[in-house]
């Protein structure tokens, strides 16, 4: 509850403004504005009797804690009216392997979208194999056709939208429609756009993840993961979670918490800077093709400004034909866009990728050296000032 002006005004409050107070009773914390970070495993029962009935608002540190509490309170309103409840996992792959694990059981079949984040897809092709399930995965394009891949055990749908690294944009709620009719869940990896501008759960999904490490932390320094779940499925992810044991470090849960408070600020930043970037590489002469849903010219445009209302800073580049050399001395050459993993955090980044690695329903042929890039909180001229070396940097090795 947050008590910090008094009772909620009667109406709904918008995102911005529930980011902010939402999961904050500062009356109950001595006037603090944030909760403390509970450090703890054990919890006291005062009596026998409570004991015996494990009568206790929180019962053991695994499960929950007044930090914990706050962030729910705070993801839960952001997801919207369809959440039932949201875990709290210590990495985003923890996640998305949860609640694979707490919806699935063998002998079933699951459809994953060809653009999957790649360790989804190496845990769907080890344990999940190891465990009697079958995964098939499909064009992240396929929409209401999906209906032809269903067998009578396929128990859930996974999509990613946009797809991790290529930016395909599949239709969810076509997706959705076919999957419900055959009594199949649908499991969305929301990390990119985040509940602030994709509110699956409204558009048919049931369950939505998110790696945390990216934008609700925001800092590049914690791992975490979310899983918000409707009625229907948030009883299978709780059971999931408790059976797992799967549970979220408390100093972690806290730098989510003071993340999120600034969630709609950075995004809006990222989304400014990072259609500003895509639409200046665009123009660039060693650039074929800007991958992202946000670029009135990208394939899925249409359904992005259905379904979202907004984009983040991450989209990915195809060259010209290049040599890998090349393309090595613009990465060498370049400052403000560091080379590394995970993105999300404040700063650009900057790496190569290959989906035709690991593709096997649809094939990768972009047709040149392929970048992906992570626009961050710097200054969009310098950001180009420093690809221009990059670039030039680039030509010179061709």
């Amino acid at each position: 509850m947050d008590s910090s002006h008094g009772s909620r005004p009667s109406t709904p409050q918008q995102p911005e403004t529930r980011l902010v107070t939402a999961g904050r009773d500062p009356k109950a914390q001595k006037g603090f504005v944030n909760p403390p970070v509970f450090h703890g495993s054990t919890v006291l029962y005062p009596t026998a009797e409570d004991l015996h009935a494990h009568r206790a608002e929180f019962t053991y540190g695994r499960h929950g804690s007044p930090t914990t509490r706050a962030l729910q309170d705070v993801l839960k309103g952001l997801e919207g009216p369809q959440c039932a409840g949201v875990g709290l996992a210590p990495s985003g792959l923890a996640a998305i392997t949860t609640t694979l694990l707490a919806v699935l059981k063998t002998g079933d079949h699951l459809l994953v979208c060809d653009n999957v984040y790649r360790p989804t897809r190496n845990f769907c092709n080890g344990m999940l194999t190891r465990l009697g399930i079958t995964t098939e995965y499909f064009d992240p394009l396929i929409g209401a056709g999906i209906e032809k891949l269903f067998k009578p055990n396929t128990r859930a749908v996974l999509v990613e939208a946009p797809g991790s690294q290529s930016f395909e944009m599949p239709d969810i709620p076509a997706i959705a429609a076919v999957a419900h009719a055959k009594d199949a869940l649908v499991i969305d990896d929301n990390t990119w756009a985040t509940p602030l501008f994709h509110r699956s759960l409204d558009l048919g999904v049931d369950i939505s993840m998110q790696a945390a490490t990216k934008y609700i932390g925001g800092h590049s320094d914690i791992m975490f993961g979310t899983i918000s779940a409707n009625a229907k499925a948030w009883p299978l992810i709780t059971d999931g979670i408790r059976q797992l044991g799967v549970c979220a470090g408390p100093d972690d849960v806290y730098l989510a918490l003071r993340g999120v408070r600034t969630l709609s600020v950075r995004l809006a930043q990222h989304h400014r800077s990072g259609l500003e970037m895509a639409r200046w590489l665009a123009a660039r002469p060693e650039v074929a093709r800007v991958l992202h849903p946000g670029l009135e010219t990208d394939p899925g445009h249409t359904i992005w400004k259905r379904d979202f209302t907004g984009a983040s800073g991450l989209f990915s580049i195809v060259l010209k034909p290049a040599p890998q050399k090349a393309v090595d001395t613009l990465l060498d050459t370049v400052k403000l866009f560091g080379m590394g993993f995970s993105w999300g955090g404040f700063e650009s980044l900057i790496i190569p990728f290959d989906c035709n690695e690991y593709r096997t329903a649809t094939k990768w042929s972009p047709g040149g050296p392929t970048l992906r890039l992570h626009i961050g909180l710097e200054n969009t001229d310098d950001l180009k000032t420093d690809l221009d070396r990059g670039f030039a940097a680039l030509k010179a090795a061709l």
